[in-house]
Protein backbone atom coordinates (compact mmCIF):
# COMPACT_ATOMS: atom_id res chain seq x y z
CA UNK A 1 0.00 0.00 0.00
CA UNK A 2 1.25 3.42 -0.96
CA UNK A 3 0.18 6.11 2.35
CA UNK A 4 0.49 9.49 0.65
CA UNK A 5 0.58 12.31 3.34
CA UNK A 6 -0.30 15.80 3.00
CA UNK A 7 0.86 17.83 5.54
CA UNK A 8 2.46 21.04 7.19
CA UNK A 9 5.42 18.91 8.09
CA UNK A 10 6.10 20.06 11.57
CA UNK A 11 5.23 23.83 10.08
CA UNK A 12 9.17 24.05 9.65
CA UNK A 13 9.08 23.41 6.22
CA UNK A 14 6.18 25.06 5.35
CA UNK A 15 6.84 28.54 6.71
CA UNK A 16 10.13 28.81 5.20
CA UNK A 17 9.07 28.24 1.95
CA UNK A 18 5.95 30.76 2.00
CA UNK A 19 8.16 33.87 1.55
CA UNK A 20 9.11 32.90 -1.32
CA UNK A 21 7.18 30.69 -3.06
CA UNK A 22 5.92 31.85 -6.53
CA UNK A 23 4.68 31.26 -9.83
CA UNK A 24 8.19 31.24 -11.88
CA UNK A 25 7.81 33.11 -14.89
CA UNK A 26 9.30 31.05 -17.95
CA UNK A 27 12.41 32.51 -20.09
CA UNK A 28 11.86 33.37 -23.54
CA UNK A 29 15.15 32.62 -25.39
CA UNK A 30 16.07 33.62 -28.95
CA UNK A 31 18.46 30.52 -28.77
CA UNK A 32 17.76 27.97 -31.04
CA UNK A 33 18.58 25.18 -27.79
CA UNK A 34 19.51 26.06 -24.40
CA UNK A 35 19.85 24.61 -20.81
CA UNK A 36 20.11 26.32 -17.80
CA UNK A 37 21.57 24.32 -14.46
CA UNK A 38 21.41 25.96 -10.73
CA UNK A 39 24.62 24.13 -9.54
CA UNK A 40 24.34 23.65 -5.82
CA UNK A 41 20.48 22.57 -6.61
CA UNK A 42 20.88 20.46 -9.20
CA UNK A 43 17.24 21.96 -10.53
CA UNK A 44 16.66 22.93 -14.12
CA UNK A 45 15.66 26.71 -14.86
CA UNK A 46 15.52 26.30 -18.24
CA UNK A 47 15.55 23.29 -20.91
CA UNK A 48 14.85 23.71 -24.39
CA UNK A 49 15.37 21.33 -26.60
CA UNK A 50 18.18 20.49 -24.61
CA UNK A 51 18.58 16.64 -25.39
CA UNK A 52 18.67 17.38 -29.13
CA UNK A 53 22.08 16.29 -30.95
CA UNK A 54 23.30 19.20 -32.21
CA UNK A 55 26.18 20.51 -34.43
CA UNK A 56 28.63 22.09 -31.53
CA UNK A 57 31.39 23.53 -33.04
CA UNK A 58 34.10 25.18 -30.74
CA UNK A 59 32.15 24.23 -27.18
CA UNK A 60 33.14 20.51 -28.43
CA UNK A 61 36.53 21.59 -27.56
CA UNK A 62 35.27 21.45 -23.89
CA UNK A 63 35.98 17.20 -24.22
CA UNK A 64 39.18 17.47 -25.61
CA UNK A 65 40.16 19.39 -22.04
CA UNK A 66 38.02 17.33 -19.93
CA UNK A 67 40.44 14.30 -21.31
CA UNK A 68 43.61 16.22 -21.44
CA UNK A 69 42.77 17.76 -17.36
CA UNK A 70 42.33 13.89 -16.67
CA UNK A 71 45.01 12.62 -18.05
CA UNK A 72 47.84 14.76 -16.55
CA UNK A 73 45.95 14.24 -13.09
CA UNK A 74 46.91 10.33 -13.86
CA UNK A 75 49.72 11.44 -15.10
CA UNK A 76 49.91 10.11 -18.32
CA UNK A 77 50.76 13.95 -19.77
CA UNK A 78 52.69 16.38 -17.66
CA UNK A 79 51.12 19.80 -17.50
CA UNK A 80 55.36 21.09 -19.13
CA UNK A 81 55.41 18.38 -21.26
CA UNK A 82 56.13 19.86 -24.92
CA UNK A 83 53.51 18.20 -27.76
CA UNK A 84 55.25 17.83 -31.30
CA UNK A 85 52.66 19.63 -33.66
CA UNK A 86 51.89 17.56 -36.79
CA UNK A 87 51.23 18.78 -40.30
CA UNK A 88 47.32 17.60 -40.05
CA UNK A 89 47.52 19.56 -36.83
CA UNK A 90 49.05 22.86 -38.70
CA UNK A 91 46.63 22.59 -41.42
CA UNK A 92 43.78 23.25 -39.68
CA UNK A 93 41.82 26.75 -40.80
CA UNK A 94 39.54 28.68 -38.29
CA UNK A 95 40.69 30.00 -34.81
CA UNK A 96 44.04 28.75 -34.88
CA UNK A 97 47.02 29.10 -32.42
CA UNK A 98 49.42 29.53 -35.94
CA UNK A 99 51.47 26.48 -34.67
CA UNK A 100 54.30 25.66 -37.15
CA UNK A 101 54.39 22.05 -38.02
CA UNK A 102 57.70 20.09 -36.31
CA UNK A 103 57.93 22.48 -33.55
CA UNK A 104 57.06 21.66 -29.76
CA UNK A 105 54.29 23.44 -27.58
CA UNK A 106 54.25 22.63 -24.08
CA UNK A 107 50.85 21.28 -22.60
CA UNK A 108 50.08 24.43 -20.73
CA UNK A 109 50.56 26.37 -23.78
CA UNK A 110 47.71 24.33 -25.63
CA UNK A 111 45.51 23.94 -22.96
CA UNK A 112 45.65 27.82 -23.26
CA UNK A 113 45.36 27.85 -26.54
CA UNK A 114 42.30 26.12 -26.92
CA UNK A 115 40.37 27.29 -23.67
CA UNK A 116 40.94 31.39 -24.07
CA UNK A 117 41.95 31.29 -28.21
CA UNK A 118 39.75 28.31 -29.26
CA UNK A 119 42.65 26.87 -31.08
CA UNK A 120 41.74 24.21 -33.54
CA UNK A 121 45.45 23.00 -34.08
CA UNK A 122 46.06 23.41 -30.46
CA UNK A 123 43.11 21.27 -29.69
CA UNK A 124 44.29 18.76 -32.61
CA UNK A 125 47.60 18.13 -31.07
CA UNK A 126 46.18 17.39 -27.79
CA UNK A 127 44.12 14.86 -29.05
CA UNK A 128 47.41 13.11 -31.52
CA UNK A 129 49.29 12.63 -28.21
CA UNK A 130 46.46 11.13 -25.83
CA UNK A 131 45.32 8.99 -28.68
CA UNK A 132 46.06 5.28 -28.68
CA UNK A 133 46.63 4.77 -32.36
CA UNK A 134 48.30 8.36 -32.36
CA UNK A 135 45.35 10.00 -34.38
CA UNK A 136 42.46 12.45 -33.94
CA UNK A 137 40.34 10.48 -35.54
CA UNK A 138 41.23 8.00 -32.90
CA UNK A 139 41.38 10.25 -29.96
CA UNK A 140 37.70 11.10 -31.39
CA UNK A 141 36.19 7.78 -31.01
CA UNK A 142 37.83 7.88 -27.30
CA UNK A 143 35.77 10.64 -26.53
CA UNK A 144 32.86 9.26 -27.80
CA UNK A 145 33.03 6.50 -25.28
CA UNK A 146 34.17 8.89 -22.40
CA UNK A 147 30.92 10.95 -22.96
CA UNK A 148 28.75 8.07 -22.84
CA UNK A 149 30.38 6.71 -19.64
CA UNK A 150 29.82 10.24 -18.38
CA UNK A 151 26.02 10.43 -19.03
CA UNK A 152 26.25 11.81 -22.14
CA UNK A 153 24.44 9.97 -23.84
CA UNK A 154 23.54 12.31 -26.74
CA UNK A 155 27.12 13.31 -28.42
CA UNK A 156 29.45 11.47 -30.96
CA UNK A 157 32.86 13.11 -31.84
CA UNK A 158 34.64 12.65 -35.21
CA UNK A 159 37.45 15.60 -34.17
CA UNK A 160 38.51 16.75 -31.38
CA UNK A 161 37.78 20.88 -32.24
CA UNK A 162 34.66 20.82 -33.20
CA UNK A 163 35.58 21.12 -36.44
CA UNK A 164 32.09 20.90 -39.14
CA UNK A 165 32.07 16.81 -40.21
CA UNK A 166 29.09 14.10 -40.04
CA UNK A 167 28.99 12.61 -36.79
CA UNK A 168 30.38 15.85 -34.67
CA UNK A 169 27.28 16.13 -32.53
CA UNK A 170 26.06 17.30 -28.65
CA UNK A 171 23.14 18.11 -26.76
CA UNK A 172 22.98 21.18 -24.63
CA UNK A 173 22.09 18.95 -21.59
CA UNK A 174 25.10 16.82 -22.36
CA UNK A 175 27.40 20.37 -22.51
CA UNK A 176 25.61 21.08 -19.41
CA UNK A 177 27.04 18.14 -17.33
CA UNK A 178 30.29 18.48 -18.98
CA UNK A 179 30.84 21.86 -18.08
CA UNK A 180 29.61 20.95 -14.25
CA UNK A 181 32.60 17.98 -14.44
CA UNK A 182 34.93 20.07 -15.41
CA UNK A 183 33.99 23.03 -12.81
CA UNK A 184 33.80 19.79 -9.89
CA UNK A 185 36.69 17.51 -10.82
CA UNK A 186 39.40 19.52 -11.89
CA UNK A 187 38.74 23.08 -9.88
CA UNK A 188 43.12 23.58 -9.70
CA UNK A 189 42.62 23.66 -13.72
CA UNK A 190 39.43 25.15 -13.92
CA UNK A 191 40.51 28.83 -13.05
CA UNK A 192 41.84 28.72 -17.05
CA UNK A 193 38.58 29.26 -18.19
CA UNK A 194 38.38 32.57 -16.90
CA UNK A 195 41.55 34.30 -18.65
CA UNK A 196 40.08 36.55 -20.78
CA UNK A 197 44.08 36.96 -23.11
CA UNK A 198 46.58 34.65 -23.89
CA UNK A 199 49.34 35.94 -26.28
CA UNK A 200 51.10 33.21 -27.35
CA UNK A 201 54.70 33.42 -28.39
CA UNK A 202 52.93 37.04 -30.35
CA UNK A 203 52.10 34.94 -32.98
CA UNK A 204 48.75 35.99 -33.54
CA UNK A 205 48.10 39.59 -31.74
CA UNK A 206 44.43 39.37 -33.56
CA UNK A 207 43.54 36.49 -31.69
CA UNK A 208 44.59 36.96 -28.86
CA UNK A 209 41.32 37.46 -26.60
CA UNK A 210 38.99 35.25 -25.11
CA UNK A 211 35.38 35.31 -26.96
CA UNK A 212 33.74 35.12 -24.06
CA UNK A 213 32.66 38.85 -23.49
CA UNK A 214 30.74 37.84 -20.07
CA UNK A 215 34.12 37.46 -18.51
CA UNK A 216 34.62 41.37 -18.24
CA UNK A 217 31.32 42.32 -17.04
CA UNK A 218 31.03 41.54 -13.01
CA UNK A 219 27.99 39.03 -12.88
CA UNK A 220 30.41 36.59 -11.75
CA UNK A 221 30.80 35.23 -14.90
CA UNK A 222 34.32 32.47 -14.89
CA UNK A 223 33.49 30.22 -18.33
CA UNK A 224 33.57 28.14 -20.50
CA UNK A 225 33.51 28.27 -23.96
CA UNK A 226 32.17 29.90 -27.44
CA UNK A 227 31.71 28.23 -30.29
CA UNK A 228 30.23 29.22 -33.87
CA UNK A 229 30.19 27.93 -37.07
CA UNK A 230 27.80 28.89 -40.15
CA UNK A 231 25.79 25.46 -39.43
CA UNK A 232 25.52 25.57 -35.17
CA UNK A 233 25.33 29.19 -35.17
CA UNK A 234 26.81 30.94 -32.33
CA UNK A 235 26.77 29.55 -28.64
CA UNK A 236 28.34 29.34 -25.62
CA UNK A 237 28.99 27.06 -22.62
CA UNK A 238 29.22 29.44 -19.84
CA UNK A 239 28.91 29.60 -16.14
CA UNK A 240 28.62 32.29 -13.35
CA UNK A 241 28.46 32.27 -9.58
CA UNK A 242 27.34 34.94 -7.24
CA UNK A 243 28.00 34.36 -3.50
CA UNK A 244 27.48 30.40 -2.56
CA UNK A 245 25.03 30.42 -5.77
CA UNK A 246 26.87 29.02 -10.06
CA UNK A 247 24.45 28.78 -12.44
CA UNK A 248 26.17 26.62 -15.61
CA UNK A 249 24.07 28.11 -18.98
CA UNK A 250 24.65 26.53 -22.67
CA UNK A 251 22.78 28.29 -25.58
CA UNK A 252 23.70 28.21 -29.11
CA UNK A 253 21.46 28.70 -32.94
CA UNK A 254 22.11 32.75 -31.95
CA UNK A 255 22.54 34.55 -35.12
CA UNK A 256 25.85 36.74 -34.35
CA UNK A 257 28.36 37.23 -31.12
CA UNK A 258 26.48 40.39 -30.29
CA UNK A 259 23.48 38.35 -29.84
CA UNK A 260 24.87 35.80 -28.08
CA UNK A 261 26.68 37.81 -25.37
CA UNK A 262 23.11 39.78 -25.01
CA UNK A 263 20.87 36.53 -24.54
CA UNK A 264 23.54 35.01 -21.77
CA UNK A 265 23.60 38.14 -19.92
CA UNK A 266 19.81 38.32 -20.05
CA UNK A 267 19.84 34.67 -18.63
CA UNK A 268 22.44 35.12 -16.06
CA UNK A 269 20.42 37.65 -14.90
CA UNK A 270 17.30 35.96 -15.27
CA UNK A 271 18.65 32.89 -13.12
CA UNK A 272 19.32 35.32 -10.11
CA UNK A 273 17.37 37.60 -9.64
CA UNK A 274 14.21 35.35 -10.05
CA UNK A 275 15.30 32.62 -7.71
CA UNK A 276 16.91 32.15 -4.36
CA UNK A 277 18.00 28.84 -2.48
CA UNK A 278 16.19 28.64 0.49
CA UNK A 279 16.47 25.72 3.40
CA UNK A 280 13.54 23.77 4.14
CA UNK A 281 14.27 21.17 6.54
CA UNK A 282 17.41 20.08 8.77
CA UNK A 283 18.98 16.78 9.23
CA UNK A 284 16.97 15.11 12.74
CA UNK A 285 14.31 17.30 12.27
CA UNK A 286 10.98 15.13 12.43
CA UNK A 287 8.67 15.48 9.72
CA UNK A 288 5.97 12.67 10.06
CA UNK A 289 5.79 9.56 11.27
CA UNK A 290 5.44 6.05 9.44
CA UNK A 291 3.47 3.04 10.54
CA UNK A 292 5.64 0.14 12.09
CA UNK A 293 4.93 -3.59 11.62
CA UNK A 294 5.73 -5.90 14.27
CA UNK A 295 8.42 -3.73 16.34
CA UNK A 296 8.16 -2.49 19.61
CA UNK A 297 7.36 0.92 18.94
CA UNK A 298 4.38 1.31 16.88
CA UNK A 299 5.47 4.60 14.79
CA UNK A 300 8.86 5.57 13.65
CA UNK A 301 9.67 8.98 12.69
CA UNK A 302 10.91 10.43 9.06
CA UNK A 303 13.48 12.89 8.43
CA UNK A 304 16.06 14.66 6.08
CA UNK A 305 19.74 12.54 6.48
CA UNK A 306 21.30 15.74 5.50
CA UNK A 307 19.77 19.77 5.68
CA UNK A 308 17.89 19.95 2.61
CA UNK A 309 17.21 23.23 0.46
CA UNK A 310 15.63 23.83 -2.61
CA UNK A 311 15.40 26.73 -5.08
CA UNK A 312 12.26 28.31 -5.11
CA UNK A 313 11.25 31.64 -7.26
CA UNK A 314 11.72 35.05 -5.41
CA UNK A 315 8.65 37.24 -6.43
CA UNK A 316 4.92 36.49 -6.86
CA UNK A 317 2.13 34.41 -5.63
CA UNK A 318 1.93 32.45 -2.34
CA UNK A 319 0.17 29.92 -3.85
CA UNK A 320 2.43 27.49 -5.82
CA UNK A 321 3.90 25.08 -3.02
CA UNK A 322 2.81 21.54 -2.62
CA UNK A 323 4.38 19.13 -0.38
CA UNK A 324 3.67 15.22 0.03
CA UNK A 325 5.32 12.41 1.83
CA UNK A 326 4.95 9.12 0.33
CA UNK A 327 5.93 5.82 1.64
CA UNK A 328 5.06 2.45 1.66
CA UNK A 329 3.49 1.11 4.51
CA UNK A 330 3.69 -0.05 7.15
CA UNK A 331 7.33 -0.19 7.81
CA UNK A 332 8.08 -3.80 8.92
CA UNK A 333 11.15 -3.85 11.85
CA UNK A 334 13.79 -4.15 12.57
CA UNK A 335 14.54 -0.37 11.31
CA UNK A 336 17.60 1.37 11.70
CA UNK A 337 18.26 4.82 11.94
CA UNK A 338 18.91 6.39 8.92
CA UNK A 339 17.78 3.68 6.77
CA UNK A 340 15.56 5.24 3.84
CA UNK A 341 11.81 4.64 4.50
CA UNK A 342 10.65 7.28 1.99
CA UNK A 343 10.49 10.41 -0.14
CA UNK A 344 9.32 13.75 0.76
CA UNK A 345 7.70 15.28 -2.88
CA UNK A 346 8.01 19.16 -3.41
CA UNK A 347 6.15 20.24 -6.29
CA UNK A 348 6.53 24.58 -6.64
CA UNK A 349 4.79 25.98 -9.89
CA UNK A 350 7.27 27.01 -12.34
CA UNK A 351 10.54 24.50 -11.49
CA UNK A 352 10.63 20.07 -11.69
CA UNK A 353 9.19 18.51 -9.05
CA UNK A 354 11.60 17.56 -6.26
CA UNK A 355 11.65 14.20 -4.49
CA UNK A 356 13.88 13.67 -1.45
CA UNK A 357 14.60 10.87 0.26
CA UNK A 358 13.65 10.19 4.05
CA UNK A 359 15.24 7.89 6.39
CA UNK A 360 13.92 6.72 9.97
CA UNK A 361 15.06 9.16 12.83
CA UNK A 362 15.43 6.34 15.40
CA UNK A 363 16.13 2.21 15.52
CA UNK A 364 12.72 0.10 15.94
CA UNK A 365 13.62 -3.50 17.29
CA UNK A 366 11.36 -6.55 16.30
CA UNK A 367 8.76 -6.91 18.52
CA UNK A 368 9.17 -9.91 21.38
CA UNK A 369 6.30 -12.65 21.55
CA UNK A 370 3.47 -10.85 22.96
CA UNK A 371 3.46 -8.36 20.38
CA UNK A 372 4.02 -10.65 17.46
CA UNK A 373 0.59 -12.50 19.12
CA UNK A 374 -1.40 -9.77 19.00
CA UNK A 375 -0.21 -8.28 15.67
CA UNK A 376 -1.61 -11.95 14.44
CA UNK A 377 -4.48 -12.08 16.27
CA UNK A 378 -5.61 -8.65 14.94
CA UNK A 379 -5.20 -10.00 11.32
CA UNK A 380 -7.04 -12.70 11.86
CA UNK A 381 -9.74 -10.66 13.51
CA UNK A 382 -9.55 -8.26 10.57
CA UNK A 383 -9.72 -11.02 8.12
CA UNK A 384 -12.63 -13.20 9.91
CA UNK A 385 -15.03 -10.69 11.91
CA UNK A 386 -18.28 -10.53 10.57
CA UNK A 387 -17.70 -6.85 8.86
CA UNK A 388 -14.67 -8.86 6.30
CA UNK A 389 -17.22 -11.70 6.48
CA UNK A 390 -20.18 -9.59 4.82
CA UNK A 391 -17.57 -7.58 2.61
CA UNK A 392 -16.29 -10.91 0.72
CA UNK A 393 -19.93 -11.70 0.36
CA UNK A 394 -21.23 -8.61 -1.14
CA UNK A 395 -18.02 -9.04 -4.00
Amino acid sequence: MITSLRQILGLCLMLSLLPLTALAQAFETRATAAYVLDQGTGTVLLSKEANTPLPPASMSKLMTVYMAFEAIVDGRLRIDEKLLVSQHAMNYGGSTMFLKAGERVSVEDLLRGVIVLSGNDASAVLAEALSRDGSEAGFARMMTARAQDMGMVNSSFANSNGWPATGQRMSMADLGILANRLITDFPTYYPLFSETAFLFDGRAPANSQNRNTLLNLGIGADGLKTGHTSEAGYGLVGSAKQGERRVIFVITGLNSSNERAEEAERIVNWAFRQFAQKDVARAGTKLAEATVWMGDAPTVGLTVAEDLSMLVPTLGSNNGLDAEIVYSGPIAAPITAGQKIGELVITLDGLPEARLPLVADSDVARGGFAIRLRTAAQVIWQKFSPSAISAEDAA
